[in-house]
């Protein structure tokens, strides 16, 4: 016999849109706007376990990696928690590598961990290095 499915709450739904509206500020970018949704304890761990503790940071490093990137979030999923909800975002990244060359389909998953109204944690694992390997020949 299989459990009930967890009920969609105010918390919940509430998470969900924080981390959306964190996403869409991050994407613009627009850093201090994004830093509104996150608690001074955060910790972001982006892909090959590069450490951050503000949106400035990764956004810095997003600015080094593409000309420009952006999200096309496909689906957020929302697991309610004791003290906390856990908030999966997914998609595909778009943009431009520093070269101008254009790029899509390049797979996310974003997951985060909220509590009393902010983000503590972030975790982001994307496609992008395996795509520049393999741009420069490099068979993974």
């Amino acid at each position: 016999m299989s459990k009930p499915l967890p009920k969609v709450t105010d918390e919940t739904a509430a998470a969900a849109d924080i981390v959306e509206r964190f996403l869409v500020a991050s994407m613009v970018p627009d850093p201090e706007t994004a830093a509104t949704f996150i608690s001074p304890e955060l910790k972001i761990t982006f892909t090959g376990g590069r450490k951050y503790s503000h949106p400035r940071e990764t956004a810095a490093f997003n600015a080094g990696r593409y000309k420009w990137v952006k999200k096309k979030m496909d689906r957020t999923d929302v697991s309610p928690g004791v003290g906390e909800t856990i908030v999966y975002n997914t998609g595909t990244l778009y943009g431009e590598w520093p070269d101008g060359t254009p790029f899509e389909g390049n797979r996310y998953v974003d997951r985060f961990v909220v509590r009393d109204g902010k983000i503590v944690q972030m975790d982001v694992w994307n496609d992008s290095a395996e795509r520049l390997l393999t741009r420069h020949g490099i068979k993974a």
